[in-house]
C-alpha cells in the first residue's frame, strides 16, 4: 500500500455536488493506494503511520492532537511512467481487492477513535485542500 499524506488546514470531498467529508481545522489528507499483493499487514501499517506520525503542529500526531483525518482511495499512486506517454495501472490492485483494504483502513483509523471522513470509492471526486506548511509525505507498506 503507499499514502500520501498532506496536512491541511481545512478540506473537503465533494462527489456529485455533495460534500463526503471536510474538516476546518488542521488535520491530515491520506490519499490512500492498493497494489495486488496487500493485504491486513500492509492495512495496519498504513493505518498506525497515518495516526502516529508526528507531522502536525508542535510535533503532534493525529492522535495527540485528535485531528480529522479524510481518506480518499487513490488508484492513481501506482501509476508507471517509466515509458511512453501514458501511464500504467497495472501496480494497482483492482476495485474488488483495494476497496476492501481502503476501507479496512479507515475502521482501523477509527478503531483508535479518530474522525476519519472518505471519500467514494471509484467515483470522481472533487478534493480541495489548503496544504498546511507545505507538508506532504509518501508512506509505503
Amino acid at each position: 500500500m503507499r499514502a500520501v499524506l498532506q496536512r491541511a488546514s481545512r478540506a473537503s470531498v465533494t462527489v456529485n455536488g455533495t460534500v463526503t467529508a471536510s474538516f476546518d481545522r488542521q488535520g491530515i489528507v491520506a490519499l490512500v493506494g492498493a497494489t495486488h499483493d496487500d493485504g491486513p499487514e500492509q492495512v495496519e501499517t498504513i493505518a498506525r503511520k497515518i495516526a502516529e506520525l508526528r507531522i502536525l503542529d508542535d510535533e503532534r500526531s493525529v492522535t495527540d492532537a485528535d485531528a480529522p483525518v479524510i481518506v480518499v482511495s487513490q488508484f492513481t499512486l501506482y501509476a508507471d511512467v517509466r515509458k511512453g506517454r501514458r501511464p500504467s495501472w497495472n501496480g494497482a490492485a483492482p476495485g474488488p481487492v483495494a476497496e476492501p483494504l481502503v476501507d479496512a483502513v479507515v475502521e482501523a483509523l477509527r478503531a483508535r477513535g479518530l474522525t476519519v471522513g472518505t471519500g467514494v470509492f471509484g467515483a470522481m471526486m472533487d478534493v480541495a485542500l489548503v496544504n498546511d506548511g507545505p507538508m506532504t509525505i509518501l508512506v509505503e507498506a
